[in-house]
């Protein structure tokens, strides 16, 4: 895995870029999961990545007309199928993104691109 990530371009004045963090997960061997489940709202898209032996770094996205809002967590899930449709066995780290000092927890964990 990739240990890079340039804040800077990510988020500029340290605002919040829903699309560009957006743009970096899919483009970092995230994979989109499929909400099924009800541990999460019927409008959140799940992007996951597996760093360990069923351990997945997930980021949950919701936007709709009045917010954009980013989670991510660290957990331990049966099996990737699992996650969009089953809470984790464990959470070991979660976070609501929102700012540019709330990602510096997933530098190991994300590449940026220059956007």
């Amino acid at each position: 895995m990739d240990a890079s990530i340039d804040l800077a371009y990510l988020i500029p004045y340290s605002k919040m870029n829903y699309q560009a963090i957006i743009k970096s997960i899919q483009c970092d061997q995230f994979k989109e999961v499929t909400n099924k489940g009800k541990w999460l709202e019927d409008n959140a898209t799940v992007y996951a990545k597996e760093i360990g032996q069923n351990i997945f770094l997930v980021f949950i996205t919701v936007k709709n007309i009045e917010t954009e809002s980013i989670r991510a967590m660290i957990g331990h899930f049966d099996d990737f199928n699992s996650i969009g449709s089953k809470e984790p066995k464990q959470i070991m780290f979660y976070l609501s993104i929102k700012n540019k000092e709330d990602l510096h927890y997933f530098d190991k964990y994300l590449k940026v691109p220059e956007i």
